[in-house]
């Protein structure tokens, strides 16, 4: 299964990787390992996590307060958004389509 970012869920793991790296040095490298871990495991079982729309999952990262958002179309995963738990819930939701 092939992967590809929106342009805006690459910039949102870029500043989430800025964010925790500002914290603490390698933690932003933390945050990018547990991300691709995920993300693996999506690969797996794209199906397995909770629906996020009519469309769209949401895999919850399980040390960092992130989401990872995503559509299956095909053979792709796109993912649609890196969502912070702190931030509105939804707010992502105009990036998809059926």
């Amino acid at each position: 299964m092939n992967v590809e970012f929106l342009d805006i869920a690459e910039r949102e793991l870029d500043d989430a990787f800025k964010y925790y790296d500002g914290i603490y040095k390698g933690l932003g490298l933390r945050f990018i390992a547990e991300l691709e871990s995920s993300i693996e495991r999506i690969k797996l079982h794209p199906d397995a996590w909770q629906k996020a729309s009519a469309v769209t999952h949401k895999c919850l990262l399980n040390r960092f307060p992130y989401s990872i958002i995503y559509q299956i179309k095909g053979d792709l995963l796109l993912v649609v958004a890196i969502a912070s738990s702190h931030q509105r819930p939804n707010y992502w939701a105009n990036r998809t389509s059926g």
